[in-house]
């Protein structure tokens, strides 16, 4: 038997195929309590975190403000008022506020809010005769107002608001930036304070009233007997009182006054003067 022979196998060496390197892909470190940024899905679209962080700041300071306003929108049934004159009911009580209006003194548009027309009837429907007829004669010429075409008036519906009527004038003053018209002092002292003008007929009075100075003379009508000795007074047009020396007889008789001094008082201005021969 032949001897079989081993034939050497041959070593294949195959080649080996250079694959491209790939550098691994450093993955960001998601956020955590220590501020690391990390990405955020928001409606589909990836943002990074400090964007979403600063898009959630903005919308909640947003929220916070409108949390924060204060309510001094004019509610939706109010009209809008250009220059608003709110008058009290002390004020049309006093009536002469309407003779200002018609001479053009006051300009605007005229208010009177419902708790004041409410205080009105109330006034008319008093059994005291001198309340109720000032009562009635402040709702005449609210109504005489309120049909002359050259005059501005409406009325403010403030019914829905449960405070004292003066608080209720105050309040719609401030809403609609107006100013009120009042003979009320205390009323007046609260505007102020509350930042709002108002405007008081009898410091108006005192202020338009007739300056003298000692030596200047007017003609005035002795009415009645002074409280001093032999003092007789009398007044100005203007309602100023006059003390009149030696005067005590001459009631109802007009006489020439030299003034020779002038006293003011919380009440106005008093002039005192001498019969001139």
């Amino acid at each position: 038997m032949a001897e079989n022979k081993k034939t050497p196998t041959k070593k294949v060496t195959s080649k080996k195929v250079k694959q491209p390197e790939v550098k691994p892909v450093a993955k960001k470190p998601v956020a955590s309590n220590q501020g690391h940024e990390a990405n955020r899905l928001l409606g589909g679209i990836l943002l990074p975190q400090r964007v979403v962080v600063q898009i959630a700041e903005e919308v909640a300071q947003r929220v916070t403000s409108r949390l924060r306003r204060p309510v001094v929108d004019k509610p939706a049934n109010q009209k809008l008022l250009e220059n608003p004159l709110f008058l009290d009911t002390s004020a049309i009580i006093d009536a002469r506020v309407f003779e200002l209006i018609r001479i053009g003194v006051f300009t605007g548009t005229f208010v009177v809010v419902e708790g004041v027309l409410d205080e009105l009837k109330h006034i008319a429907d008093s059994k005291d005769t001198a309340k109720k007829e000032r009562g009635r004669k402040g709702l005449t010429l609210l109504e005489k107002l309120r049909k002359d075409k050259s005059i501005k008036f409406d009325t403010y519906d403030d019914s829905d608001i449960k405070k004292p009527v003066d608080e209720r004038i105050i309040e719609a003053a401030k809403i609609t930036k107006g100013k009120i018209i009042t003979c009320d002092f205390n009323l007046s002292k609260k505007a102020q304070i509350s930042n709002v003008v108002a405007i008081d007929m009898y410091e108006m009075a005192n202020v338009l009233k007739t300056t003298a100075l000692p030596g200047e003379e007017f003609f005035i009508k002795v009415v009645q007997k002074g409280k001093g000795d032999r003092q007789g007074v009398g007044y100005l047009p203007d309602g100023t009182m006059v003390v009149v020396e030696e005067g005590e007889d001459l009631l109802e008789q007009t006489v020439k006054v030299l003034i020779s001094r002038v006293i003011q008082t919380d009440v106005g201005r008093i002039f005192f003067g001498k019969i001139v021969v």
